[in-house]
């Protein structure tokens, strides 16, 4: 049977126990859940949202979640990826940030009217040891599928953090800047705005595009 992937909006009582009762409910439905996130957390209620890939139907899941003693309410919303989909992070100086966003958001806006779910990320950052950490954060970033790294000197320990994230999956792109962090990356990218683009490009379903047969790393 074919599953699909619901977001659940749940209300409950806050207290020990509240969610190995609500993931007990889903695994007895054979729910997988993908993701989970506390928004709320108060004296007395708790709100959560989880990610479900369900087979069949969510209302009988719905009704169970609704009997048990710790849900006060719960329905079903569209998931993020349905939303918000594939994510671009971009990182780094505040000046070169803004300006791959320039190109990231106007190529988005493309994709997305053809039907893609594509959104971009923005955080200026400076610091070998705060980007090494945010690098390594992002592959902890739900639906993150691409990295950015701006700025005008990245090296050292983010050059280490770039080759572990590659090593986990994650795309990551280079403006062509001092340092080594553009040896580590996947392709290296002189304007800014083009760099953005790329990105896009790179992970769009909608795109042509494909960074594995790229002929050379540097543009």
């Amino acid at each position: 049977m074919a599953t699909r992937t619901i977001g659940l909006l749940v209300e409950a009582s806050s207290g020990p126990g509240v969610l190995h009762q609500t993931s007990g409910v889903i695994a007895r439905h054979e729910g997988d859940i993908t993701l989970v996130e506390i928004l709320e957390r108060g004296p007395a209620v708790a709100r959560l949202y989880l990610e479900v890939e369900l087979p069949g139907e969510p209302d009988p899941l719905l009704d169970e979640l609704r009997g048990t003693s710790v849900v006060r309410s719960v329905r079903t919303v569209d998931s993020f990826q349905r939303i918000y989909g594939k994510r671009i992070i971009i990182m780094g100086g505040g000046a070169q940030v803004g300006q791959v966003a320039i190109g990231a958001i106007s190529e988005a806006d493309r994709h997305n009217i053809r039907g893609e779910h594509i959104s971009v990320d923005t955080i200026p950052l400076v610091g070998e040891e705060t980007l090494a950490k945010a690098v390594r954060a992002v592959t902890r970033l739900p639906r993150a599928r691409a990295l950015v790294l701006a700025g005008a000197l990245m090296g050292g320990e983010i050059e280490k953090a770039v080759r572990e994230v590659r090593e986990q999956g994650l795309l990551v792109v280079s403006l062509n800047m001092a340092g080594s962090v553009p040896d580590a990356a996947d392709f290296v990218v002189t304007d800014p705005v083009q760099a953005g683009v790329m990105a896009v490009m790179a992970v769009a379903d909608t795109a042509l595009f494909q960074s594995s047969r790229l002929k050379r790393r540097v543009f």
